[in-house]
């Protein structure tokens, strides 16, 4: 109980963190709620081309006419949809992997480190580009067969793929405290009594390793959601007509001239993933000084 008072004590003392919070709160909002109040379909098109911010239109129109503020905030879900999930998937394999090789140690660790090393010299993020480009025909294929005919197929390789390269910190992370935490004597007090590893490692290790999992999603959140931004940009990203703050950015990007300058294209989607990639990154690195305790005496 002292402990987590101490903890909302730094919280209500940042307020750097508390309002990066906020905002990713106003951005969720806006996504899933503001998106009904625009007046307009992500893929509503219009008459007006490329036309600047006025009173129908706040953040303008695109090429095609459609509607850039509910593009942009349909594009936020994506993203966020995205990152949360590769996220998801990032957390499962590498505190596993991290947890399983710290506690065994010896040859398995050494062998588990050796592989995890081996994936850290890969060019990992031109490696998922060629497995989802490779694999989105024969996925499509699969999910038609088995009843999601509807269902992004690209985008399910996106989540797995970015998921399974973003691991590699968070293993190595989860490694190093597990080395630390087994050799403490609530472990050695567990295994004298005869508890199984598996509960010892669900049980009592996961509880004290929950803060730096904590501080290490908020990092691995914007992490992934700029390699979908980037994967996007070069057009292997998230399949139309669907869109993405990448998606849009890589739109206004390709519209770029020395003629005519279609600003609020790139400003606005552009504008919305970088703020918020701002946001995940103060809020991973106040959560990271709300939960050491050298900063909470």
């Amino acid at each position: 109980m002292k402990n987590l008072d101490l903890f909302f004590r730094v919280i209500r003392q940042d307020r750097l963190l508390i309002v990066c919070g906020l905002f990713l709160l106003v951005v969720v909002a806006l996504a899933w709620g503001g998106i009904h109040f625009t007046g307009y379909t992500y893929d509503e098109i219009s008459k007006e081309s490329l036309k600047g911010p006025s009173a129908r239109h706040l953040f303008g129109t695109d090429v095609n006419g459609h509607d850039l503020l509910t593009r942009t905030l349909y594009g936020a879900q994506i993203s966020l949809v995205v990152a949360a999930l590769g996220t998801l998937v990032s957390l499962t394999v590498g505190v596993t992997y991290g947890m399983i090789s710290g506690y065994a140690g010896g040859r398995v660790d050494n062998l588990m480190m050796r592989v995890v090393e081996i994936i850290y010299s890969l060019p990992t993020l031109v490696l998922v580009i060629v497995l989802v480009t490779t694999l989105d025909g024969p996925v499509a294929a699969l999910l038609k067969n088995i009843g999601f005919i509807e269902f992004p197929p690209r985008l399910v390789l996106i989540v797995v793929f970015l998921g399974l390269t973003e691991w590699l910190t968070m293993a190595r992370i989860i490694r190093g405290q597990v080395l630390v935490l087994k050799e403490q004597a609530f472990v050695q007090a567990s295994l004298a009594l005869g508890q199984s590893h598996l509960r010892i490692l669900w049980q009592h290790l996961l509880p004290n390793l929950t803060g730096i999992i904590v501080v290490y999603l908020t990092l691995t959140v914007p992490a992934i959601m700029l390699d979908e931004s980037f994967m996007s940009f070069l057009g292997v990203g998230v399949p139309a007509p669907l869109a993405s703050w990448g998606t849009l950015v890589s739109d206004a990007a390709s519209l770029i001239n020395p003629i005519q300058l279609y600003w609020w294209m790139l400003i606005f989607p552009g504008g919305f993933m970088t703020l918020t990639l701002l946001a995940l990154n103060f809020l991973g690195d106040g959560l990271r000084d709300a939960l050491d305790p050298r900063v909470r005496k």
